[in-house]
């Protein structure tokens, strides 16, 4: 896939999670859940090689990351990018418990 033909929100979410990677591999100080924050950090980066992600598994790994990394004042930018980059792919598409138009719900 070329630049052009690219989502931009994939490429948005690939620079800030990338940002936010070399960000947490400088961070110098220790913290129980880092491993989870490299872990979540390293798919959703992955995420993005492979075309559009899905929105539940990136607000998953948002969460995940949050939760690892939510008290690091000094990585908090660059979480709120991740973010920002995830929140544009909007909210899962859910599937209609029933359509009448199409002849399985009430009529």
């Amino acid at each position: 896939m070329t630049g052009s033909d690219e989502d931009p929100r994939v490429a948005g979410l690939r620079t800030a999670v990338s940002r936010l990677r070399r960000e947490l591999a400088a961070h110098p100080a220790e913290f129980p859940d880092r491993g989870i924050a490299e872990d979540e950090l390293a798919a959703l980066a992955a995420m993005t090689i492979d075309g559009t992600p899905e929105v539940p598994r990136l607000r998953r790994s948002l969460l995940l990351i949050a939760g690892a990394i939510g008290s690091v004042s000094a990585l908090s930018r660059g979480l709120t990018d991740v973010r920002d980059a995830v929140d544009l792919f909007g909210q899962p598409r859910r599937r209609p418990q029933s359509d009448p138009g199409y002849g399985n719900g009430p009529r």
